[in-house]
């Protein structure tokens, strides 16, 4: 199983179409809710190189960025790459 870890809100659409996104593809991922946990919000400001909005997205570890990015990866063949690292 490829690790894959979806920080988002309760209230975030991006955040629940990335996450059907990803179902869609077979993934499983890890929610961690940065609404609920400010240490959280914090982490994922260092792991994504400061970038605020959600959902910030990491499979197999790299940084594939919000929805938009992740939909970029799925149509170009990257998402599958990343996960086959």
């Amino acid at each position: 199983m490829v690790p894959v870890e979806v920080y988002s809100t309760a209230i975030c659409p991006y955040c629940v179409a990335a996450k059907n996104l990803l179902r869609q593809r077979g993934f499983e991922y890890t929610e961690i809710r940065i609404d609920t946990d400010p240490a959280r919000r914090d982490e994922m400001l260092v792991r994504s190189g400061g970038r605020r909005t959600v959902p910030q997205i990491f499979v197999n570890g790299v940084h594939v960025g919000g929805f938009d990015d992740l939909a970029t990866a799925d149509r170009s063949g990257r998402l599958a790459q990343i996960a086959a690292i």
